[in-house]
């Protein structure tokens, strides 16, 4: 059975690499917002969202953790994608003649040593290549985009220059959302764990909340907050943790968190990327 893939982005976006490296073959439904994307694995047009989260050189994707906790969607796998951008523009052009370069802000920031060195006034585009096809519908030589060198092919532009992300070892995280949670076993290998949890308003909470994680041994790899509304609310944070939620270690750490928040939410636990155990030299 074919899997339908949400995405935000158009054919040729970084996305839709992931989206093709995790399923290939399946069906592509783009998506103009990430809201967009979880929205059709809600509604049943789509199985599964793939959705980035983080960038190792840009940080988190903006809204995707707002959007997580009320989508009622579970996190099912996570994916790591090398990511690599090409300055491309309409044929025969040459970068002396390029004027304004155009891209998603999160491209922009990750290529700033080229942008500076070309001397380029830039544009913010919804996704890398959409900025690839607004640039090959324009025809303009003063018009360039910073895209992933499948989007030149994807709309007929010339790669002027390639590889000029400014970090050689740029990755960017997805995670795979679905309305269906799995159920690895225990035994079933490293396993991440994705939690959301609101402490409760009395004097250190989050230390108290946090002990279990350190006192049971349960590395926690991300924390975030969030602050929720306007206000002296209390904020919700987001975590991941290394270990199943059934492990019993696991299942301690979080009952001493449950104990100090009014609202604990597991999001997920899926197998760990092997790209994440190399990078820790495991």
């Amino acid at each position: 059975m074919t899997t339908v893939t949400a995405y935000q982005g158009e054919p040729g976006s970084n996305s839709a690499i992931a989206a093709e490296a995790l399923y290939p073959g399946g069906t592509r439904l783009p998506c103009r917002t990430f809201e967009q994307a979880m929205d059709a694995v809600t509604q049943g047009v789509a199985d599964v969202a793939v959705i980035p989260v983080d960038n190792s050189a840009a940080g988190r994707v903006a809204d995707v953790h707002h959007l997580l906790p009320e989508s009622g969607l579970s996190i099912v796998a996570e994916y790591f994608l090398p990511i690599r951008f090409a300055l491309m523009a309409p044929s025969g052009t040459s970068p002396a003649q390029l004027e304004t370069v155009r891209s998603h802000v999160h491209a922009l920031g990750q290529c700033r040593k080229v942008l500076r060195d070309g001397g380029w006034r830039t544009l913010v585009s919804d996704d890398t290549a959409g900025a690839a096809r607004e640039v090959a519908e324009l025809g303009d030589a003063r018009h360039g985009a910073l895209a992933p060198p499948a989007a030149a092919a994807q709309y007929g532009l010339d790669i002027l220059l390639d590889g000029v992300e400014d970090e050689h070892d740029n990755t960017t995280r997805f995670i795979v959302l679905s309305r269906q949670a799995v159920h690895p076993g225990v035994g079933d290998g490293p396993m991440v764990t994705s939690l959301f949890f609101t402490v409760r308003n009395i004097p250190s909470a989050l230390y108290k909340a946090l002990g279990g994680f350190s006192s049971n041994a349960v590395n926690i790899t991300k924390i975030e907050s969030y602050q929720m509304g306007a206000g002296l609310h209390a904020s919700r944070f987001y975590i991941e943790i290394d270990g199943h939620a059934e492990e019993p270690r696991v299942a301690l750490a979080l009952e001493e968190l449950a104990f100090f928040s009014s609202e604990v939410r597991n999001l997920g636990v899926y197998p760990a990327h092997p790209h994440r155990l190399v990078s820790r030299g495991a």
